[in-house]
């Protein structure tokens, strides 16, 4: 949906193109059996030719993904403002107004949902892998809409402070970062994934000017800095897919199957926003120097692609050019 259906639809609002409208239309329409569940929420996966759907054996008892289900409003709206057809609308409005009426244990959204019970699944919550884009969406689509949105600007301010109340937290030497909860344990552990939140606690303190603000871009400015700091203190200066904090180590992988950087853009959509609303030079300089590590180490004859290990210079390549490199790194 994000690389395709956001692709196209971007397109069409950028040209007027129909074709760009009708090739949207054509890949949402396949995907809506897969909303055919006794709650509204989505399976994971479609058979576009069947129309069969399912999730993945491997989530938490066959529930559906938060950051999956939750990041269809934009375009699934959108599609409807251009076509006329509430059909889109109409999907994740049920999923929305689903999740609005659910109790979060621990005032945060777990990663797993039931789309058949309508029941969490599992007890973990991450703004990185899982969780990550379902908030992003709430604050984007508010600012979509006109800001005439008023249930995804109350849900996503709700979750950002509880967010900012249980997850956020300041390292001894001072870098700000988010944990993740697991059965209401924290992990000082923070995902590459997770680093799009720097550009999106800047974009609320700016758009919503209330009493969070203040709060708000000072979390903006400390996330952000911390995401620079995984790439500063890495050999090949990109970042790794996770860092961790602990009393001898801040901002650095640990596990190996941590170590590697498949071309991710949510340090880059930090920098990007956070210039946009500081001008503050230091982003843009940032923005130069990922670039300059990107043809370091990553361009290759056929494009650009992954490294196993950021903290070696001249390592193994993974030989993948991953498509949210086109679609979001390099936008």
């Amino acid at each position: 949906n994000i690389r395709y259906v956001g692709g196209m639809l971007t397109l069409y609002a950028f040209t007027g193109d129909e074709l760009f409208k009708e090739k949207a239309v054509h890949i949402v329409d396949k995907l809506l059996p897969a909303f055919n569940t006794p709650t509204g929420i989505p399976y994971a996966l479609v058979n576009m030719q069947t129309g069969s759907s399912k999730n993945f054996g491997w989530a938490s008892g066959g529930s559906s993904i938060l950051s999956e289900f939750g990041t269809l409003h934009m375009e699934f709206s959108y599609l409807s403002d251009i076509t006329g057809d509430p059909i889109y609308r109409e999907k994740v409005d049920k999923i929305r107004n689903f999740l609005a009426k659910l109790e979060r244990p621990a005032k945060l959204y777990p990663n797993y949902l039931h789309p058949k019970t309508g029941k969490w699944g599992q007890q973990h919550t991450s703004v990185g892998a899982l969780g990550d884009s379902f908030y992003e969406y709430l604050l984007k689509e508010w600012l979509r809409s006109g800001k005439r949105d008023t249930q995804a600007k109350e849900m996503f301010d709700e979750a950002a402070k509880d967010i900012e109340e249980k997850l956020v937290k300041v390292s001894p030497h001072g870098l700000t970062y988010i944990a993740e909860m697991k059965y209401n344990r924290l992990e000082h552990k923070m995902d590459h994934l997770a680093c799009f939140a720097g550009g999106m606690y800047g974009l609320a303190a700016q758009e919503e000017k209330d009493s969070n603000s203040d709060r708000w871009m000072k979390i903006a400015e400390g996330i952000t800095h911390t995401c620079h700091e995984s790439y500063d203190r890495s050999d090949t200066k990109l970042g790794p897919e996770a860092f961790r904090f602990t009393d001898a180590m801040e901002a650095k992988a640990m596990k190996q199957n941590e170590k590697y950087y498949i071309l991710r853009p949510e340090t880059f959509e930090s920098y990007f926003i956070m210039w946009r609303l500081t001008k503050d030079e230091k982003y843009r300089n940032w923005g130069w120097e990922a670039v300059q590590a990107l043809e370091n180490s990553c361009k290759v004859d056929g494009g650009y692609t992954g490294v196993r290990d950021v903290y070696q210079v001249g390592g193994m390549k993974d030989d993948v050019q991953q498509s949210f490199f086109l679609a979001e790194s390099l936008k």
